[in-house]
């Protein structure tokens, strides 16, 4: 690619956060983000960015403006970042969740992310910011596989009202190990304790066999580009 990437660092989100001057006319700023939020129905890389940026609409700042106005040259620079939906599917879901533990310089709540592919299409994506703060990277990774899970559970539903059969479980890809044992362990303890029931719906989905687990190291961990800032090698359409 030679468009360099937006990249956001944790001085960075800071800095963004509280310096510079407020514009003083903040509708170009925020038909910007109308415009760039709409965009990420097909561009899923700039999610993140967007993300960050969309965190400023009520309060745009004139650093805000220019990194906006970077995300226009990292999309004039890489036209062919788009989506390709392949004609030869085989119809099976898969997905990767992650998360980025109190990535939220101004209230440290964690970023989650995910994607999910039907064979080799990519389908659905989305970066949040949750909505409490977790008390450990792994809860933060729980709760990225809870919403992943929403995710998967809806698209398998859509696809048995299309009349399209889909017998296997789904592959959800996570780069957590204990997070993937809780999944499994029953037993709460002291590392559960705390966490809202709804949080474990999860194990009722790898239960009744819709959903299976699988380990993914994080050099291989797609959803990255949904949590964090990542290097020009790693910002690349999913295939």
């Amino acid at each position: 690619m030679g468009a360099k990437p937006v990249n956001f660092s944790m001085e960075q989100n800071t800095k963004l956060s509280d310096a510079g001057d407020l514009l003083k006319d903040p509708s170009q700023y925020r038909r910007l983000m109308g415009r760039l939020i709409y965009l990420t129905i097909t561009r899923p890389d700039i999610m993140y960015s967007v993300n960050m940026l969309s965190r400023f609409m009520h309060a745009p700042r004139k650093p805000h403006i220019k990194v906006v106005l970077r995300v226009l040259r990292y999309l004039k620079g890489a036209p062919g970042q788009g989506l390709f939906f392949s004609s030869q599917n085989d119809m099976s879901l898969r997905a990767f969740c992650d998360s980025n533990w109190a990535g939220c310089p101004m209230t440290r709540r964690s970023t989650m992310g995910y994607c999910v592919f039907l064979g080799s299409s990519f389908v659905s994506w989305r970066t949040k910011r949750q909505k409490i703060v977790s008390l450990s990277s792994v809860e933060a990774e729980y709760r990225a596989m809870t919403g992943t899970c929403c995710e998967v559970s809806w698209l398998q539903s859509l696809l048995k009202d299309l009349q399209i059969l889909h017998p296997k479980p789904t592959l959800l890809h996570c780069d957590n190990k204990a997070a993937l044992h809780i999944t499994t362990n029953l037993v709460f303890h002291e590392r559960t304790r705390h966490k809202e029931m709804d949080c474990h719906f999860i194990r009722d989905k790898i239960q009744d066999g819709s959903i299976m687990n699988k380990f993914v190291t994080s050099a291989e961990q797609l959803a990255d580009v949904f949590t964090k800032p990542l290097g020009v090698l790693n910002i690349h359409s999913p295939t």
